[in-house]
C-alpha cells in the first residue's frame, strides 16, 4: 500500500454536549477516489473540515505529508474581501501554479470573473468555488457537495474533470451517478464511527445493509443471552445457594454492553397528508408563451398533466424551469395563452431556495403554523414533537431557530412542512437539494405510493430516473419537448442530454453548388469516419475494458506500492486513463448508433 498523504485516526469530537465523532478514521492515499457517505447530522461534514485543516477535534491524530497540498470545498463558500470573483480564484492559486487555468476554469464554468461576489447566485457562487479549488490541480481535493445548485451540463463537466484530475479525491455527495462514476472506494460514517469498503459506491449499499443485518444478528445473540443470564440468576440451583460473583459481573458487563451499544438513529417515517382525490386532469397549458424582457421562456407551449403523472422538469440554469412550474400552477399569467387547473386541486410544494423558512422561527412553529402543539396527517392528530421526530429531529429541538438548522436539516424540516399540507398535487424544486441517500430512497419510495400528482424540478439524473414518468425538456428559445420515461430514456430518445447543446449552424456550400431549396431538407448520411467508428468502437471498448481488467489486477497485490512504486504508479495511470477513454467510447457508440437508427427509421 501507498503511505497516505493525509490520514486521521481515532478522531473523536462533541458538539453542544452531543458526542458527534467518536473514533473516526479517514486515510487518503496518492490518487484515490474515496466518497464519504452517512446520514444528514452524522458528521461527515464536520469530518472533511478536520481532515482540511478547518477545525481541530477533541482528541485523535491528524498527519499531512509535508509537501502534499489540499484544497477544500465547504458547502458554504466565504467571498469576504474579495472584490470580483477572479480575485478569489487566484487566492487560491500556489506560488508555481498556472494563473491562467484560474481564467480557463472561469469561462468553462460560465462566468466571466468579473462578478461581484455578494450578487452571485448560489449556482454562481459553486461555479466559483469550484473554479478556485481546482485551478491548483492539488494532491488532495476534498469537496462536500460540489454538485448542489449546478444545472445538469456543469454537474456532466465537473464529472469529466475530475476523472482527469491528478489527485486524490474525498468527496461527500447526494448525487448518486456522481458517486457511482467517481468513486473507487467508500469511507461510512455512522454513529461517529469510519467503517471502509474497498469498492465504489455502486457496491456500497449491498454491503451496508449486510453489515446492518450482521448488527442486528448480534444484537439479538446479546438479548438472548441477557435472558439465559437472568433465568440463571433468578433459578439456578447455584443462584439458591450462593451467587457466582464471576457470572453476576459478567451479566452486568453484557447489560453495559447492551445501554452502551449506540443504535442507528432510526429511519425517517414519510407520510403525505393526502386530499381528496383531484380530477382526472389536473393542469392544462393551452399554447402559453412567456418572456423577460427579450429573452423568450416558454413558447407556445401546449401542455396535459393528468392525475398521477410524475413530470419532471429539467434543463439548464436559466433555462426557465422555476418560471414554468409558475406558470403551470397559476403563480403568474402567461403573455399569452392560458393555463386551468383541474378540480379539486390541492398543492403543496417545496421551495428549492428554502426562502419561506424565517431563519428567526423554530422548528415548532414552522410544523404547526405558529400556533398550538399538533399537526394533523390523513385526518389524525398528531403531537408535533412526535411528528418531529419522524424526520429524525430530536424533541429538544423543538424550539431551535431554523437559523441554527445545517442544510440538511433545513431540507428535512421543509419537506416535513410540506407533506404535513393536505395535497394531491405535490411541486417540488430541487428536493433532493442536501438529502442524505436513506431520506432520498424513503423520498422516492413515497412518491411512488404517493395517489396524486407530481412537478418536479430536479437535476439528480438518478432521482429523475427512479421517479419521473416523463421529462420536459428546455430545448432553448423558450422551446420545450417532453419525452416518455426519466432522464436516461431521455437522452435515448433525444440523442443527447442536457449539456450545453448549441443549435448547430448550416454549414456553408462549396462555390457552385446551389443550396437546396428554402424549407427542403437535405438527407442525412452517415459519413466514412462515423461508419468506421461504429464498427470499430464495440472492439476498441471492450480492449479498454481489458486495459482495466488487467491494471486492476495489478493494483490489488498485495503490498504492491512498497515492493514497486514505479509499477504502482504506472498500473493507476493505465487505469484512469483506460477509464477515462472507455465512457468516451461508450458515449460516441451511442451518439451515432441513435443516429442511425434514426437515418434507417
Amino acid at each position: 500500500m501507498a503511505a497516505p498523504l493525509l490520514q486521521l485516526q481515532n478522531i473523536a469530537l462533541t458538539l453542544g454536549g452531543t458526542p458527534l465523532l467518536s473514533s473516526a478514521d479517514l486515510s487518503v492515499e496518492p490518487g484515490e477516489r474515496i466518497c464519504l457517505v452517512g446520514r444528514n447530522g452524522s458528521g461527515k461534514s464536520t469530518l472533511l473540515r478536520i481532515a482540511a485543516g478547518a477545525l481541530e477535534a477533541d482528541s485523535g491524530s491528524r498527519f499531512m505529508q509535508p509537501d502534499a497540498s489540499v484544497r477544500y470545498l465547504p458547502q458554504e463558500p466565504d467571498f469576504a474581501g474579495f472584490d470580483d470573483v477572479l480575485s478569489y480564484v487566484e487566492a487560491g492559486l500556489g506560488p508555481t501554479d498556472d494563473p491562467h487555468r484560474a481564467r480557463y476554469l472561469l469561462e468553462r464554468l460560465g462566468l466571466t470573473g468579473a462578478e461581484n461576489p455578494a450578487q452571485l447566485s448560489g449556482g454562481e457562487a459553486r461555479r466559483a468555488a469550484i473554479a478556485r479549488v481546482l485551478a491548483p490541480d492539488p494532491d488532495i481535493l476534498l469537496l462536500d457537495e460540489p454538485t448542489n445548485h449546478l444545472d445538469l451540463p456543469a454537474i456532466e463537466w465537473l464529472e469529466t474533470e475530475l476523472a482527469k484530475a491528478r489527485g486524490a479525491i474525498v468527496v461527500i455527495s447526494h448525487d448518486r451517478r456522481l458517486l457511482t462514476k467517481l468513486s473507487r472506494a467508500t469511507v461510512w460514517l455512522d454513529r461517529g464511527t469510519t467503517k471502509r469498503l474497498d469498492r465504489g459506491f455502486a457496491q456500497f449499499e449491498e454491503w451496508r445493509d449486510k453489515v446492518l443485518e450482521e448488527e442486528e444478528t448480534a444484537a439479538h445473540k446479546l438479548d438472548r443471552k441477557i435472558v439465559a443470564e437472568e433465568h440463571w440468576m433468578r433459578y439456578g440451583v447455584t443462584a439458591r445457594r450462593k451467587r457466582n460473583m464471576r457470572r453476576v459481573g459478567a451479566l452486568a458487563a453484557l447489560r453495559k454492553a447492551k445501554r452502551d451499544a449506540r443504535r442507528s438513529d432510526g429511519d425517517v417515517t414519510l407520510a403525505v397528508n393526502e386530499a381528496q382525490l383531484s380530477g382526472k386532469l389536473v393542469v392544462e397549458a393551452e399554447k402559453i408563451a412567456k418572456s423577460w424582457g427579450e429573452t423568450p421562456i416558454v413558447h407556445d407551449l401546449s401542455l396535459r398533466v393528468l392525475r398521477g403523472d410524475r413530470l419532471g422538469l429539467v434543463g439548464a440554469n436559466g433555462a426557465g424551469k422555476t418560471t414554468l412550474v409558475n406558470l403551470l400552477t397559476g403563480v403568474i399569467a402567461p403573455d399569452a395563452g392560458r393555463t386551468t387547473l383541474g378540480a379539486n386541486v390541492a398543492m403543496a410544494s417545496l421551495d428549492q431556495k428554502r426562502a419561506a423558512l424565517d431563519p428567526q422561527t423554530t422548528l415548532k412553529d414552522v410544523l404547526t403554523g405558529g400556533g398550538g402543539e399538533w399537526v394533523e396527517i390523513n385526518g389524525a392528530r398528531k403531537h408535533v414533537v412526535g411528528y418531529m421526530q419522524d424526520f429524525l429531529f430530536k424533541p429538544e429541538q423543538a424550539r431551535t431557530p431554523v437559523g441554527k438548522l445545517s442544510g440538511g436539516e433545513r431540507a428535512r424540516l421543509m419537506l416535513a412542512r410540506a407533506l404535513a399540507l393536505p395535497s394531491n398535487f405535490l411541486v417540488l424544486d430541487e428536493p433532493t437539494n442536501d438529502l442524505d441517500l436513506e431520506t432520498l430512497d424513503l423520498v422516492e419510495d413515497m412518491l411512488a405510493d404517493y395517489p396524486g400528482t407530481v412537478l418536479l424540478v430536479s437535476h439528480d439524473r438518478d432521482f429523475l430516473d427512479r421517479v419521473a414518468t416523463s421529462v420536459l425538456v428546455a430545448e432553448g428559445e423558450g422551446r420545450w419537448i417532453e419525452y416518455a420515461g426519466g432522464y436516461t430514456d431521455m437522452i435515448a430518445q433525444r440523442g443527447a442530454g442536457v449539456a450545453a447543446r448549441e443549435t448547430a449552424r448550416e454549414p456553408r456550400a462549396p462555390k457552385g453548388v446551389p443550396k437546396p431549396p428554402q424549407g427542403e431538407k437535405q438527407k442525412r448520411k452517415l459519413g466514412f469516419n462515423e461508419k468506421r467508428a461504429l464498427e470499430t468502437l464495440p472492439a476498441e471498448m471492450e480492449r479498454l475494458r481489458g486495459v482495466m481488467a488487467k491494471a486492476q489486477e495489478i493494483l490489488a497485490e498485495p503490498d504492491l506500492y512498497a515492493r514497486d512504486p514505479a509499477r504502482f504508479e504506472k498500473a493507476s495511470a493505465a487505469y484512469a486513463q483506460a477509464q477515462s477513454a472507455l465512457a468516451a467510447a461508450e458515449d460516441r457508440w451511442l451518439e451515432l448508433e441513435m443516429l442511425r437508427e434514426e437515418i434507417e427509421g
